[in-house]
């Protein structure tokens, strides 16, 4: 039910200004609004999803290189250290100095040491490799790099380089790319199919009910993680395109998690069916499709998007999961949960820690979407919304 607060409105009239009450009405979508504004948490939340998603959309401009760029010579680089002073103590702009990999000739373990001799200025809008911008224009600029006064570059791991010489910060911008759009691609696999057996489920009831509610228990007994760890292996066993094994394993992920959230609708469906205006909409003559689009599902939808943003999450870490077994996104592509492969035994993150960066990435966007979802989901109680 919608609802309303009073104001002070003042009307002229000649010359005096007469104060007349007034009421002001807010649809559902406006108090559900103003409900999640309250939310701090969720603000950050969903403040830092816009970050990361802009980050995706715009990685190849965001990251210094492609994230399949190799620089043999610097095979488990450290992070680049940025020197924000000159010899002679004076402040600069920050810079790096060009870095030399060697072998240490009593323990013959790689080190790199600095080349003081050149100083690589931190430069914005720098030219490099070419990309195009949302598949449409042409370019090669790209937001950092590290620039001589001569005009020659270095390269820049702010995040450190993996096995292959790969810069570790670029394949972790490009990797949002895919760690991000699991979770909605899911959901907009999974939600479809959901929000239409569960609709028919809990409208018709009856024997179609009991039908569409065993098919359900079955998918929700399906051991979920194993499962997907056949499905992974089979899709890359099959000789299948990097882009094709996702594909599959957003399938995979959408089969299997369908049928909670289709139970769910049922149940609330279950209720609103023999509401009045519900009755209403059947004595005007209103078809069951009708009945169903226009007049029940709208009043689902709330749970549905609390849904969503709580679903989008769990899909991200099971991606994870799969991608650091090794049964996920592979190579060439990358992803946050792919890139966290490489350290998955002690030697390396004890070696090479800066590879558990990508790692952080995971946990603060599953907890901004968690935020997001616990404020969507204070906004769209009726008892909270004032």
């Amino acid at each position: 039910m919608a609802k309303g607060f009073w104001n002070r409105s003042r009307k002229k009239k000649g010359a005096r200004e007469v104060a007349q009450p007034g009421y002001v009405s807010r649809s559902q979508s406006q108090m559900i609004w103003r409900a999640f504004r309250r939310h701090r948490l969720g603000n950050i939340g969903m403040v830092i999803i816009a970050i990361f998603a802009l980050l995706a959309i715009f990685a190849d401009f965001f990251a210094p290189y492609p994230y399949a760029q190799q620089f043999r010579q610097y095979p488990f680089a450290p992070p680049s250290s940025l020197h924000f002073r000159s010899e002679e103590g004076t402040t600069v702009r920050p810079f790096i100095y060009a870095t030399q990999r060697t072998v240490d000739p009593e323990t013959y373990a790689p080190k790199f040491t600095e080349n003081r001799s050149v100083k690589y200025y931190i430069r914005f809008f720098v030219r490099g490799a070419d990309y195009k911008v949302l598949g449409l224009f042409k370019s090669n600029i790209h937001l950092l790099g590290a620039q001589a006064t001569d005009g020659t570059q270095a390269p820049l791991f702010l995040f450190g380089s993996d096995t292959f010489g790969r810069d570790v910060f670029s394949r972790t911008i490009h990797g949002s790319r895919v760690s991000l759009a699991v979770g909605p691609l899911v959901v907009l696999i999974a939600f479809p199919i959901a929000i239409f057996l569960g609709g028919v489920s809990g409208y018709y009831g009856g024997g179609v009910d009991m039908i569409l509610q065993r098919i359900g228990e079955v998918f929700m007994a399906i051991p979920g993680f194993p499962i997907l760890l056949a499905a992974g292996a089979a899709l890359a066993g099959l000789g299948l395109s990097p882009v094709a094994v996702f594909l599959g394993i957003i399938i995979a992920l959408a089969l299997i998690s369908w049928a909670g959230t289709a139970r769910v609708i049922r149940g609330q469906i279950l209720a609103i069916r023999e509401m009045d205006f519900v009755n209403a909409a059947r004595a005007a003559g209103a078809s069951d499709v009708r009945v169903i689009l226009r007049h029940i599902i709208p009043n689902v939808t709330s749970f549905l998007v609390v849904s969503a943003t709580l679903t989008i999450p769990g899909m991200m870490l099971t991606e994870a999961g799969l991608s650091f077994l090794g049964y996920g996104i592979r190579e060439p592509m990358t992803s946050w949960g792919q890139l966290l492969n490489g350290a998955s035994n002690i030697a390396g993150i004890e070696t090479h820690p800066w590879q558990l960066i990508p790692g952080g990435f995971i946990v603060i966007s599953v907890l901004a979407f968690n935020f997001m979802g616990d404020a969507l989901r204070d906004a769209v109680d009726p008892f909270s919304i004032t």
